[in-house]
């Protein structure tokens, strides 16, 4: 949760909707939700390279 806050603390509910407008004029309906997929998996993926690689920084000590 803080993760999201850190990301969209400075944005408000008004901007939040103007950029999703934007997003589905942009993108279409039918495109948003594999969009939404494909970086919630890089998203993971991210987080799981950083756990890999912070985990190899303590075993070298």
């Amino acid at each position: 949760m803080s993760y999201f806050l850190f990301l969209f603390g400075g944005l408000g509910p008004t901007e939040l909707i103007i950029i999703l407008v934007i997003l589905l004029l942009l993108f279409g309906g039918s495109r948003l939700p594999s969009l939404a997929k494909g970086l919630g998996e890089s998203i993971r993926s991210f987080k799981q390279g950083v756990n890999e690689n912070s985990g190899d920084d303590k075993d070298k000590s």
